[in-house]
This record gives structure tokens, sequence and C-alpha cells, in this order.
């Protein structure tokens, strides 16, 4: 195959990045808006750090524009992890990270939730079924429609309003008992 016969793996990246940058930004926004006052990360960097382990991956795959916003969102929401983590570790004296869950799409009644609480229960949830969990990072961290979530996972609208459902009721049971 001829090297200019497929665009690389970076053309692609960016070529998507630039046609969603204004909406990541504005979910990083909306992520941050929900942490600590004092957090490092500004909206901006966080996509950026998103951008960075995307293009380290070599198996994300994405063919539209919903299924990038889906993996970006995930890495988002990864790299707030990884900072909540490393905030939390004993050697850093550091509490527990609090989100805000925005009540449109909240998954627990409670006004806030401990990030690393959700992961755990995120990854509980994973363990029954692992389409919920994607379900929830689309729609939540992503910020995708019922019907653009539909589309990512090639299933009809019907099962992921179910889905939705779902894993809301589980994760409302996990973060409130």
């Amino acid at each position: 195959m001829q090297p200019d016969a497929q665009p690389d793996r970076k053309t692609e990246l960016d070529r998507a990045t630039a046609l969603v940058y204004h909406q990541l930004k504005g979910l990083a926004r909306h992520y941050l808006a929900s942490e600590r006052r004092e957090h490092s990360l500004q909206p901006t960097a966080l996509v950026h750090e998103a951008y960075l382990r995307l293009a380290g991956q070599q198996e994300a795959d994405f063919t539209n524009k919903a299924q990038f916003v889906a993996l970006a969102a995930q890495m988002m929401r990864r790299v707030l992890l990884d900072y909540a983590k490393a905030r939390q570790r004993v050697k850093r004296g550091g509490a527990p990270q609090r989100i805000e869950l925005q009540s449109a799409v909240a998954i627990s009644p409670a006004k806030t939730v401990d990030l690393i609480d959700l992961d755990r229960a995120l990854q509980r949830m994973a363990e029954m079924d692992e389409r919920l969990v994607r379900v929830v990072e689309m729609r939540y961290f992503g910020g995708l429609s019922i019907e653009e979530i539909a589309g990512v996972l090639g299933v009809g609208v019907a099962t992921v309003s179910r889905d939705w459902s779902a894993a809301r009721l589980f994760l409302t049971k996990e973060l409130t008992s």
C-alpha cells in the first residue's frame, strides 16, 4: 500500500479533533466546573491530555463524530480519575475528589459523587454488562444523545434507553448504599 493511500492515524485524529474541539472543550468545562476550585487542570489542558492519550492508542478506532466524542469523553474521564487518584494517595494527604452531577443526566440522587467511587461502581457494572458502562460514558461523560449512542453501538434507540435506565438504577443503588 502506498503511504499516501490511507491517511495516517495522527492525521485522522487531528481532523476528528478539529471537527469537535469546541464540543470537547465544552465537555471539559462541564467536568471541571464540578471539580474542586483549585484543580490544576484547565479545560484546554484536559482536552489536550485526552488527545495525547488517544494519539498513544493504536487500537482506538472511530468512524464517525459520535464515536470519536465517545472515545474522547472516555479519555477525559480517565484523566480526571487519574488526577483524583493521585490526589487521594496517602503520601499526598488528599481527600476523595467530588464531582457534581447535572440533573439532566443524573445517575445518583446525591448532589455530589466521589469520582473514585463512581469509577468503582462502573467497574462492578462492567462485570455485569460492559455495554451499560459504555452507555454511561457516552451519555454522561460524552454528552451524546440516546440516538447517537444507538448509532455508535449499533443497537436500537429503545435498547439504549433501557440500558440508560438500568445503568442509572444500578449506579443509584451502588452510590447510595
